[in-house]
């Protein structure tokens, strides 16, 4: 499934959902609703019948769009990582530093994220948070094979292979590019949560975005020497 936004287009699976909800207004209030319920109560207290009596709609016609909630969250997370990935490239085009590109994107994966009043059905600073407390949870399942299988992490995949490539352009002898890429994006989601819950497992003070840049910078940088 393709989604384009004025300068961004990227994929998301289809085999996150059974019916694209991007395309019709009731599978966009879903989404809007969704990221509300989730960012409001979490996964676990999240479910179907509440969304439903949020969206004014039955529980039926949920169905319709997601099998259960473990793909639509799946569904969420791909949007995101195919909306961060874009945005790198974008961000990245006219850099000609590998450097400069790489902190770009630390800055980027470091920084809380703006809702984009111009995507009505997607709130980018919910997602952002939901991102940060529940991603983890759409792959640390049983059936993670099966959904490898099935690409529906391509997207997390692909932002990595990004980090992966310009960790490369600065050492192209590095051998962990793939590994030194994955630990950044969950070491920038980690310490955010840590700090708002967690705070004896960081040295980061709660919002100091500032710092998480500095630290992660300061680990890539001293790591890929």
């Amino acid at each position: 499934m393709e989604v384009m936004l004025s300068n961004l287009t990227f994929i998301i699976n289809t085999k996150t959902c059974l019916k694209s909800p991007v395309e019709s207004d009731l599978g966009k209030r879903i989404l809007l609703e969704s990221i509300n319920l989730l960012d409001e109560i979490g996964l676990e207290q999240f479910t179907f019948r509440k969304l439903a009596k949020n969206i004014g709609s039955t529980e039926a016609s949920i169905y319709r769009y997601f099998e259960n909630k473990h793909k639509l969250l799946l569904f969420l997370v791909n949007w995101y990582w195919g909306w961060l990935e874009s945005k790198i490239l974008l961000l990245t085009h006219n850099q000609t530093s590998s450097y400069q590109k790489l902190e770009t994107v630390i800055e980027l994966l470091a920084s809380p994220i703006e809702k984009d009043d111009s995507i009505a059905y997607i709130n980018e600073e919910k997602l952002y948070r939901i991102i940060i407390s529940e991603a983890p949870k759409a792959y640390l399942v049983k059936e993670v094979d099966a959904e490898n299988l099935e690409g529906v992490f391509l997207g997390y995949k692909g932002l990595c292979s990004i980090l992966a490539g310009f960790i490369l352009a600065i050492n192209p002898k590095y051998s962990h590019a793939n590994s030194l890429a994955s630990t950044i994006v969950e070491t920038c989601h980690n310490q955010v949560y840590f700090s708002k819950h967690l705070p004896r497992l960081t040295n980061l003070q709660q919002d100091d975005h500032s710092s998480l840049k500095d630290f992660v910078l300061h680990l890539t940088a001293s790591t890929i020497q």
